[in-house]
């Protein structure tokens, strides 16, 4: 019979102490992914749909985390796109697209999956909910890009870093 073990479980020898790292278990498990809030706005429909159609995106990201219990995070990732035409705004939408995720045994690497990974995760699901609204309210399709959460998490490490306070 042959034993299989998860790629992040090390082995060990019965000799081996507890207080050993290579002892920890590793775990990175997606519990759930849900829609926390979703609100679409078009406030000056439907002249709107009217004339020359030269729209101009903004969209802001914010994540933020939270401590459920010792090694499940609720990570929160907020999306909102707001499109003006003639410096009007014809529709603003915005979703907060959450997940509950368990992570064990990655403490010195904590920071940067509840700062990247976890909402580089979360992404696909808050774009197509918003590609979703747009549709819904009657507007063109708007291609919001992959975004590297890695590059972005990076950034505000550094300037958290410049903003030491003497």
């Amino acid at each position: 019979m042959t034993q299989q073990t998860h790629p992040h479980t090390p082995q060990h020898s019965a000799n081996e102490s507890e207080a050993s790292p290579q002892n920890q278990n590793t775990n990175f498990i997606i519990q759930k992914i849900f829609t926390e809030s979703l609100s679409f706005e078009a406030p000056g429909t439907p002249l709107t749909f009217q004339g020359e159609w030269k729209p101009e995106a903004n969209i802001d990201l914010q994540t933020q985390h939270k401590n459920i219990d010792p090694t499940l995070y609720h990570v929160t990732l907020s999306v909102t796109v707001t499109v003006k035409n003639a410096q009007k705004t014809v529709f603003l939408v915005e979703v907060k697209q959450s997940g509950l995720f368990t992570i064990t045994g990655f403490e010195n690497n904590l920071p940067s999956i509840l700062g990247s990974y976890c909402p580089s995760t979360l992404f696909p699901y808050a774009r197509e909910a918003i590609s979703s609204m747009i549709h819904k309210g009657g507007f063109p399709e708007i291609n919001i890009a992959p975004i590297n959460f890695d590059a972005l998490y990076a950034q505000t490490q550094q300037s958290k870093e410049g903003q030491v306070i003497h």
